[in-house]
């Protein structure tokens, strides 16, 4: 049974371990997501009689929901979907999550030779830059040396989509740094379903070849383990309800949330650690695993002048008019208010907010900029709303019931349809007045009915029990200052031997569904440390999104676009590299010669170790 024991990372640190080591004596288990383990011991059969076996008579653990669909107990046989051929399916590696880090991890594989199976919930592959509607935060460098060449690579190529495809203006399509929707939030704002895309063309010749294989509406339901290896993964088809198995020596996790963590038992952690544990200055005193950043339901207004688009009033309209966050610093006022709290000073702010000039919060995210294309093209200008304002602090959508977890998400939307009702009928304009009636759901940019995104973003997921873990220390800026005895001028953040990637981005964390206020500080361009993508103890699962070795406060400049793709692309060279040299990922770090020449294999990739001198 589950108990908790303390245990030590390598890096100094006090770690709590959900289970017992004693698990490893137990050689196979069907575990589902904070249920008890099922099966027992099976010795004298081999795994594909096993897997048979487990499948054909034990019932499931309830999983580890998945937003916003609750996980059912089943007895039935496995029965496989129409569309697949096979009870049982086989790859070199399967990648569950279908986000940016999981699209990059397919990619980097399959080119280095693997075979890959890619799941994803929902019916778009992307992630934060597709599903969940979120234009790309950047570092300033990003053009040229500020991610990998396959990040790069797909900038380009959604440049490259829209000259091909759009009806641009001739000064448009001449623009080498074209930004479609001259956003202020990134040098390439552009609408989802170009994402969706372009990395749907960047996938193509791998799906055509049998290379890779994506399995859609598709979510993990419980894992079979060995020790300390996963075995397989079975999913569930949302379409049909029927469940199959997932074989493969390596998984990669590329859920939102870390589905798989508490399914293959993988010790992970949640919310905000305990300053004692990270030595972090702005940790918190005690651990508060439930105290995350806040999620959002994303949506695409466009603005169309003289036309009135007033949605009905939303059902929790009344609640969310009066709402005020909880937090402390307080917030300024009611959170339906142009004035929020200023990220850094924590003092009051008005961004401005006017659709008919875009400017203020309408320019900021505004993926659709009328003057880029040729007349006609659109009615209005569309910006993406991912604001203060939609922020959803009332609780988490996992590490709960899944009823729970449902209500959650349901008034997040709830949340964001009254904050689009409040700028219609009551957001004060420059003349006086009330209201911008013109603003209008466009769902047919995020792919849905309700005009909201698929799925929401998710800023804080489970993070793993790494061998390292990246700490405010190693990169925020008066952190290292204080560390070093240096001026803030002179400090770098620290250089990892083991790097496997770079990054840059603020220290960025939003108000807190624990009452917390942002927490918005500097930090340095930063590398990723080949030990954040190591379990402690499991051998062959690896993190491919924003649940590597981070803390609550690093988090903040690790989960942005090209981060997550980096950490997606070392993955996947990763388990290429681990399949040809017959090796366990935490031998790579730990045997210098394997380490090099892994490194080098990346290089020669387009990923780049180190920021320049």
């Amino acid at each position: 049974p589950p108990e908790e024991k303390s245990d030590r990372n390598c890096d100094g640190r006090m770690a709590v371990c959900h289970y017992a080591r004693s698990c490893r004596q137990i050689p196979v288990v069907w575990a589902g997501g904070g249920g008890q383990a099922q099966g027992m011991n099976q010795s004298g059969l081999d795994r594909r009689s096993f897997l048979k076996r487990v499948g054909a008579t034990l019932p499931l653990a309830v999983g580890a929901s998945s937003l916003a669909h609750a996980e059912l107990e089943s007895t039935a046989p496995l029965v496989t979907p129409k569309n697949i051929s096979a009870k049982e399916l086989r790859a070199d590696l399967v990648i569950i999550g279908g986000g940016l880090g999981g699209c990059a991890a397919a990619l980097a594989a399959a080119r280095n030779g693997l075979r890959v199976i890619m799941t994803e919930e929902t019916d778009w592959i992307g992630g934060q830059l597709t599903s969940q509607a979120v234009p790309p935060d950047e570092n300033p460098w990003i053009e040229a040396h500020g991610g990998t060449r396959s990040y790069q690579e797909l900038r380009t190529r959604i440049r490259d989509y829209y000259r091909r495809n759009f009806p641009l203006t001739a000064a448009a399509k001449a623009n080498a740094m074209l930004n479609p929707g001259s956003g202020g939030v990134s040098k390439l704002c552009h609408e989802p379903r170009v994402a969706l895309a372009v990395l749907t063309e960047m996938l193509a010749p791998f799906v055509a070849s049998s290379r890779v294989q994506i399995l859609l509406r598709a979510v993990p339901v419980s894992a079979a383990t060995t020790g300390d290896k996963v075995e397989a993964v079975r999913v569930r088809s949302l379409e049909s309800g029927n469940e199959f198995n997932l074989v493969a020596p390596f998984f990669a996790d590329a859920t939102e949330t870390g589905e798989l963590l508490p399914l293959t038992k993988t010790e992970y952690v949640t919310g905000a650690e305990a300053q004692k544990e990270t030595g972090e200055p702005n940790a918190k005193a005690e651990y508060q695993p439930q105290n995350m950043q806040a999620f959002t339901c994303c949506f695409a207004m466009e603005y169309i002048h003289g036309e009135d688009h007033t949605i009905e009033t939303p059902r929790e309209w009344e609640f969310w008019r009066d709402y005020v966050p909880p937090i402390k610093p307080a917030w300024p006022g009611k959170l339906l208010d142009l004035v929020y709290s200023n990220p850094v000073t924590l003092g009051p702010r008005n961004y401005g907010f006017n659709p008919e000039k875009a400017t203020g919060l309408f320019h900021y995210r505004r993926i659709v900029d009328r003057s880029n294309f040729v007349a006609g093209t659109y009615a209005g200008d569309v910006s993406l709303v991912n604001w203060p304002q939609n922020d959803y602090l009332p609780g988490n959508p996992f590490e709960c019931a899944p009823d729970l977890a449902a209500k959650h998400i349901a008034s997040a939307k709830q949340l964001s349809l009254s904050l689009l009702y409040w700028l219609q009928t009551k957001a004060p304009r420059p003349d006086g007045g009330e209201g911008w009636k013109g603003l209008k759901l466009r769902p047919d940019i995020v792919g849905t009915e309700d005009g909201l995104a698929k799925y929401p973003y998710i800023r804080e997921s489970r993070r793993i029990r790494a061998e390292f873990t990246v700490c405010e220390q190693h990169v925020g800026t008066d952190a290292r200052a204080k560390l070093l005895g240096k001026p803030k001028e002179e400090v770098k953040a620290e250089e990892f031997a083991d790097s496997v990637g770079i990054g840059s981005y603020r220290i960025d964390l939003h108000p807190s569904t624990g009452g917390d206020n942002y927490i918005d500080i500097a930090s340095l361009p930063f590398q990723i440390p080949l030990g954040a993508l190591l379990p402690k103890r499991v051998e062959n699962l690896l993190p491919a999104s924003k649940n590597l070795g981070v803390t609550h406060i690093t988090n903040g400049c690790y989960r942005l676009h090209p981060v997550e793709w980096n950490i997606g692309e070392a993955v996947g060279v990763l388990a290429a590299f681990c399949v040809m040299k017959k090796r366990v990922p935490r031998e790579v770090r730990a045997k210098a010669e394997l380490l090099k020449e892994f490194q080098g294999q990346l290089a020669d990739q387009g990923v780049r170790l180190a920021w320049a001198k």
